[in-house]
């Protein structure tokens, strides 16, 4: 319905306007018209929210002193929501344009080692790569904290020193790959998967091999 004007006259009591009766017909229909397409909107102002409009810009600002629906499925929660465990999958990332950006830290940034001799914490929440400042001092102790099952880190450049690997509680479980040493007279990088992330004595599996700056293959 096209919105209904009630007539008024062109002078005040020039009997050219509508009747009373039919000026309130008019506005009967406006606000059935409104409350009918807008129900939505105007129910969804309830006890606890409040509308404020500027005098000096006109801004609009709705206050709800409990905004938040509860939300139910792979993601849930009323307040702060919580993906559910194993909900994220490859399908899942495609499909709902979950980018790079959006994976934490512990898959996707690189995390600068300035301590080059000693027992160093490599915290594997933090990067998927650690870049070490450069060849090392002394001899040299990985120690690696929170990692997770599945998790594959790079840790570079390796040399000069005899390096040593631990993790957890313990002093962790390292499988080496292949029958490749590490020869500290090169420069070396080393990669480890955690395979099982128990706090005691979590299972690692690690490869090492020499590299140099080459863009021929």
């Amino acid at each position: 319905m096209a919105k209904q004007v009630i007539g008024v006259g062109t002078t005040a009591n020039d009997n050219t306007g509508d009747p009373i009766r039919d000026a309130f017909v008019k506005v009967n229909a406006n606000f059935t018209e409104l409350y009918t397409d807008d129900a939505g909107d105007v129910n969804s102002i309830v006890a606890g929210t409040s509308i404020a409009v500027s005098s000096a810009t006109g801004d609009v600002t709705v206050t709800n002193s409990a905004p938040n629906a509860t939300h139910t499925g792979e993601v849930t929660g009323s307040g702060a929501l919580t993906i559910t465990n194993n909900a994220v999958t490859t399908a899942k990332i495609l499909n709902d344009n979950v980018t790079h950006d959006k994976l934490e830290n512990r898959y996707t940034a690189e995390v600068a080692i300035s301590t080059r001799t000693g027992t160093v914490a490599f915290d594997f929440s933090a990067g998927s790569s650690f870049k070490i400042a450069g060849d090392l001092t002394g001899a040299y102790t990985i120690n690696i904290t929170n990692y997770k099952k599945g998790q594959v880190v790079t840790i570079y450049p390796l040399k000069a020193q005899s390096v040593t690997l631990t993790g957890g509680s313990g002093t962790g479980v390292f499988n080496k790959v292949a029958g490749v040493n590490y020869d500290n007279t090169a420069t070396s990088i080393l990669q480890i998967e955690c395979v099982d992330d128990q706090a005691a004595n979590p299972v690692f599996f690690y490869s090492i091999a020499t590299f140099a700056a080459d863009s021929t293959i």
